[in-house]
């Protein structure tokens, strides 16, 4: 089943009553195992890379085996950047291969975090993806936890989640009623009747951040209150310390001695929450009701006779560097015709996030600039298309997409 449209993903969860996990990942072996539990238990699954964990791995070395172990996953995915720090890590997360950004912005006042959000989704739904706001506030437990979310509780108030997703246009709203990121020695008491006026007044999927050690009953009855994704991270990691701690204890000594149980203990906590949770058995009808998540490819092709070879490299050279900093695109290559007769002697290869990154593309200031001033006058002998790029496992074909009425050249 190939990656699918995060959105579509969270609506289906919310329209028929049961919650996708958004299981945050630090390594390979957290990568492997949240996949296996998900396909053990046939449910959906969103991997999130939370930017406060980023001293843990190389984000950019780490997006391309999380986009690869997803596509090939026997369930329906999606790819979520959690807690970034800004929006310029939203447009990162995008151009490395996110479908869901979240930026959180909330930790400040309330007008500030409208002003961050509107903007994220302004420039994230210009590229098809998915947006998580954050109203309220969910601080950490004591430990690392507490150092990456300081400060105090603040709950969600239903006029102001009002006014928040109406100003904003978030797709998904993490909403704070109690819970805390981390782990803590009491049991969390949740403020039922919050969540319940929020799902009534918003009618949206709603978030649960902090969402380890809470009980099967508490889980079950955010469930039955709208809440369709709920974050967790921190009992994964102490299923995989325990396992680690265990095989120490069984005379393990080396890296791979100590590793040996961790995949397993990871997925099997994957495998049990998503079966608490009700997502468990929906693979097959949230892979037939939602999009698949294709990139899609600008491709152009053309002849440059009034430059010589160091001037179509120094075309090339601007135009990788203008276009790669446009949001929605995820990477730009160049080159030119290896065999002689070929009708055209140069091309570019555009891969854009997904169908609805063309137009913002097109109208992009810094597409629009090199158009006019570089490329326009070089190569007037073009051609142009855009191509969905079929994901092997899945049927999609390659087909050419509709043609937009747009300023010419690179753009079209």
């Amino acid at each position: 089943m190939p990656l699918v449209n995060m959105k579509d993903m969270l609506d289906h969860a919310y329209a028929h009553g049961y919650a996708v996990g958004a299981f945050d990942l630090v390594g390979l072996d957290f990568l492997e195992a949240i996949i296996t539990g998900a396909e053990r238990s046939r449910a959906p699954v969103i991997l999130g890379l939370a930017e406060s964990h980023f001293d843990h791995f190389d984000f950019e070395l780490a997006m391309p085996a999380v986009e690869a172990a997803a596509r090939r996953a026997r369930v329906p995915v999606a790819i979520h950047l959690d807690h970034g720090a800004n929006l310029e890590s939203a447009v990162r997360a995008i151009r490395l291969g996110a479908n869901g950004v979240m930026v959180d912005a909330s930790h400040l006042r309330i007008g500030d975090n409208v002003a961050i959000t509107r903007g994220v989704v302004e420039m994230a739904h210009g590229c098809g993806v998915c947006v998580e706001g954050e109203l309220g506030y969910v601080p950490g437990a004591a430990g690392e936890e507490a150092e990456r979310h300081p400060g105090p509780v603040q709950y969600t108030t239903v006029a102001e989640a009002r006014a928040y997703a109406e100003r904003t246009g978030v797709d998904c709203l993490a909403v704070s009623i109690g819970t805390l990121h981390g782990r803590r020695a009491d049991r969390p008491r949740l403020d039922w009747a919050r969540l319940k006026e929020l799902n009534a007044a918003l009618g949206l999927p709603l978030v649960i951040h902090g969402g380890s050690g809470l009980t099967d009953d508490q889980y079950r009855k955010l469930v039955t209150l709208g809440v369709a994704k709920i974050n967790y991270y921190t009992a994964l990691a102490d299923a995989a310390g325990e396992a680690i701690r265990a095989a120490a204890k069984a005379g393990g000594r080396s890296y791979t001695a100590l590793l040996g149980g961790v995949r397993e203990a990871i997925a099997a906590e994957v495998e049990r929450c998503l079966r608490v949770w009700g997502a468990a058995g929906r693979a097959a009808e949230v892979s037939d009701r939602c999009r698949p998540w294709l990139n899609v490819e600008h491709v152009v092709a053309y002849n440059a006779p009034r430059l010589d070879e160091a001037g179509v490299r120094a075309l090339m050279a601007e135009g990788q560097r203008a276009l790669a900093t446009i949001p929605g695109v995820r990477g730009v290559s160049v080159g030119s015709v290896a065999d002689a007769p070929a009708r055209y002697r140069h091309c570019w290869l555009i891969r854009l996030a997904a169908p609805e990154a063309i137009e913002r593309y097109r109208r992009h200031p810094a597409q629009i600039a090199f158009v006019e001033r570089l490329f326009r006058p070089a190569a007037a002998d073009r051609l142009s298309a855009d191509y969905r790029i079929a994901d092997r496992h899945s049927e999609t074909a390659a087909l050419p997409l509709p043609r937009v009425p747009s300023t010419e050249a690179v753009a079209s």
